[in-house]
């Protein structure tokens, strides 16, 4: 099973070919390195083995249009010029129902966040035209009983901290794994 690693400044060209390229771009913001290798962890203990395809991630955009990929890259070369790490919060544990989540806060990832929405809108899908609640998924798709049972394992153990986000990764969806394009880091 293919990984998405969290990138580190390169270009990813064979994810280029013709037929991945009408895929969805999928936006994420960036966790540091401690952050992101406990998510992993996390998540690689309690997602269905089957569908874990990804590594930890924040997703701030589910399906952005192919055809906007130079002008959002040039907004987000832009936007990492202009700031640095951006502040995040651990909040704790978030149920999704059929799942679990750290839940995170940024008000100024939110903030950067709903720039990019401006700039794109009109060619958002419906589930990225709303303010998302951030998180890490680290189980998905299981009973509810099973989600309920490791949010109550867990909750002792996420306690709040604060960290900084580290920049942004893009993505193409390829119907499960995820091929990555590049990533950005906070200058400013």
């Amino acid at each position: 099973m293919a990984r998405v690693p969290p990138g580190e400044g390169h270009l990813n060209l064979a994810q280029d070919s013709d037929a991945a390229s009408d895929a969805p771009l999928i936006l994420t913001a960036r966790l540091p390195r401690d952050l992101h290798a406990w998510a992993t962890r996390l998540r690689d203990a309690h997602f269905p083995p089957e569908r874990n395809h990804l590594e930890a991630h924040v997703t701030l955009f589910h399906a952005l249009p192919p055809s906007c990929r130079s002008e959002l890259c040039d907004l987000l070369a832009a936007i990492v010029r202009e700031n640095a790490p951006v502040q995040g919060q651990i909040e704790g544990i978030m149920s999704l129902g059929r799942g679990t989540a750290i839940k995170l806060s940024s008000p100024g990832m939110l903030d950067l966040r709903g720039r990019i929405a401006d700039r794109f809108h009109g060619m958002l899908m419906p589930q990225d035209e709303h303010t998302p609640r951030l998180h890490v998924t680290v189980q998905n798709k299981v009973a509810p009983q099973e989600a309920k049972a490791l949010q109550a394992e867990l909750a002792p153990q996420v306690e709040p901290r604060a960290f900084s986000f580290a920049g942004f990764a893009l993505y193409r969806y390829l119907g499960g794994p995820w091929g990555f394009i590049r990533d950005w880091s906070f200058r400013g």
